[in-house]
Order: C-alpha cells, then sequence, then structure tokens
C-alpha cells in the first residue's frame, strides 16, 4: 500500500532504518518512544551542572553563580516536567481514542 506521507529513506540514503518498509515514520517513532529516556539523560546532565554551580557559587559567596545554578536546576526540572506531562497527556488520548501513538503496528 502507497502512503502519500511515506518516503522511504532506507533506499534514498542506504540507511538501515526503513528497511522494513515503513519509512521515516518508523524513525520518527523511534525517536518519540525513546524521548522520556533522552529527557531523563538531559535532565539529569542539568541538574549536575546545576548542582555544582549552587556549590561553587556558595563556596565562593559569589550570588551571581550561586542564581546561575539554581536557574539551571529550576529549568531542567520545568522542561522535564512539561515533557513528562506531554508524555502522560498523549497516552490519555491513546487510551481514549484506542491509537497507538507511540508505538503503531499497522504502518
Amino acid at each position: 500500500m502507497d502512503l502519500l506521507a511515506a518516503i522511504n529513506i532506507a533506499n534514498r540514503f542506504e540507511s538501515p532504518f526503513g528497511k522494513s518498509g515503513k519509512g521515516i515514520g518508523e524513525l520518527v517513532s523511534i525517536f518519540v518512544s525513546n524521548a522520556m529516556y533522552i529527557a531523563g539523560s538531559i535532565l539529569l546532565f542539568m541538574l549536575v551542572i546545576g548542582g555544582l554551580g549552587i556549590i561553587m557559587g556558595a563556596g565562593k559567596n559569589d550570588p551571581q553563580q550561586l542564581g546561575r545554578g539554581k536557574a539551571a536546576a529550576t529549568a531542567a526540572l520545568l522542561g522535564f516536567i512539561i515533557i513528562f506531562t506531554a508524555f502522560w497527556i498523549v497516552q490519555i488520548i491513546e487510551y481514549i481514542t484506542g491509537v497507538d501513538i507511540f508505538f503503531p503496528t499497522g504502518v
């Protein structure tokens, strides 16, 4: 079945992605299904950087560096909360509509 929006990237770029004939949709699905792992890794990195900034700012008695560390940690937590909330909203939409968004089987 030919889909209007499907592009077979395996033949065009000789890539291992899309060998099953699903095209770029398979690549997007792989990325989206692993988005929480990627977001968690970024959260950990940003919290470590922010925590180090807080520690160094407190040790040097530098309120500006302390503020930058707090801002980095706060931004990391807010970003993760936004991504986590979006993930669960999509889960609720999947449950209500019955459409599998993260792991489509019939594409």
